[in-house]
């Protein structure tokens, strides 16, 4: 396969992800961008997107959806390449001073700078130990949420106690001809707000708890569920008539191959110098929550301003014969918009 050479490689393209693909194109460098997921959007996309965020400045508050929408919409002017379902494998630094990466397909990239903005890493679902539970996912069984109509009129089942459990039965219940949730204890860890909006619907009779109660085996055919068996911890069984199983048990996170790049690292975070981002190998910085130093703060808004950092450092590695002139943006200007983003 043909070598992909380019100014920048953003693995990562979730929020924080695609703003460094904007501040690496207000600075002239050319970025492609890897990410495991089939979408772009990272967690915002495969976990929330229906879900608002509050802590975006100008926006009081904007779907995580719509953000990724508008992020996408202002990188697109600067044309990057997205390489999408692969994660990177490896990546080996060059005599020429480069850096190699090859991905899970095969792609081969080379780059004077790497921006790592994978979030947590590798992420999936914690799956409940059901039998044949495979036969059922991505058709009655869902892990994440993408768009609420896709549940309207239906009977849906939620395991879970913690807050995307709680969120999701609250938004839901909107929708649902049945709602109910599933919990081994009385008690959610959840926000209190959302514990008393919670309490509040199921005294309403919009959503049932199921309580305590665990999943124990699922009844359907040809990848429709009919009912959930549920059961106590005494073998008490229960089966409930559902079209849906969403079972929010939390993610599973691992660094996955950047824990064998020889970065300096600190309980699965990468550590970095915060005035440039760069990590302990040059030409290679961290941004957004997979990022650590002292008194970091995990919030997207903290990860667009590591972005600009990395991008400004980065530039001497890119442009290393060129003085960088700092300008704001509403000096320089951004460049027209003439083609679509590039999906590889």
């Amino acid at each position: 396969m043909q070598t992909i050479h380019t100014d920048i490689v953003i693995i990562g393209a979730g929020p924080v992800g695609l703003f460094a693909v904007f501040e690496a194109g207000m600075l002239k460098m050319r970025a492609h961008v890897i990410d495991a997921l089939d979408i772009i959007g990272g967690q915002c996309s495969a976990l929330y997107p229906e879900k608002p965020i509050y802590d975006i400045p100008a926006y009081p508050f904007i779907l995580a959806a719509d953000l990724i929408g508008k992020l996408k919409e202002q990188a697109a002017p600067f044309n990057p390449t997205y390489h999408l379902g692969q994660r990177v494998e490896s990546l080996t630094r060059l005599a020429s001073g480069e850096w190699q990466l090859v991905t899970s397909k095969g792609t081969t990239l080379t780059c004077k700078a790497i921006v790592i903005a994978a979030g947590c890493g590798a992420f999936g679902p914690n799956r409940p130990p059901l039998d044949n539970l495979e036969a059922y996912e991505g058709t009655s069984v869902f892990y994440l949420v993408n768009k609420r109509e896709d549940f309207r009129g239906k009977k849906v089942v939620i395991a879970g106690g913690g807050d995307s459990a709680v969120d999701w039965a609250i938004s839901l219940s909107e929708l649902t001809e049945k709602l109910y949730v599933i919990h081994r204890r009385p008690k959610f860890r959840c926000a209190p707000e959302s514990a008393a909006r919670l309490d509040a619907l199921v005294k309403a009779g919009k959503i049932e708890l199921v309580i305590p109660y665990q999943l124990s085996r699922l009844e359907g055919s040809k990848g429709q569920l009919s009912s959930v068996i549920v059961s106590t911890l005494e073998g008490e069984e229960r089966a409930l008539e559902a079209d849906i199983l969403l079972p929010f048990f939390g993610l599973s996170m691992e660094l996955g191959p950047i824990a064998e790049w020889g970065l300096n690292l600190d309980h699965n975070h990468i550590t970095i110098t915060p005035a440039t981002c760069e990590t302990s190998a040059q030409g290679v910085f961290a941004i957004g929550d997979i990022a650590t130093y002292e008194n970091k703060l995990k919030l997207i808004l903290a990860g667009f301003a590591e972005a600009a950092q990395a991008a400004h450092a980065a530039y001497k590695l890119v442009h290393p014969n060129e003085a960088l002139h700092f300008e704001y943006s509403t000096t320089s200007g951004v460049p027209a918009h003439k083609s679509e983003s590039n999906v590889a």
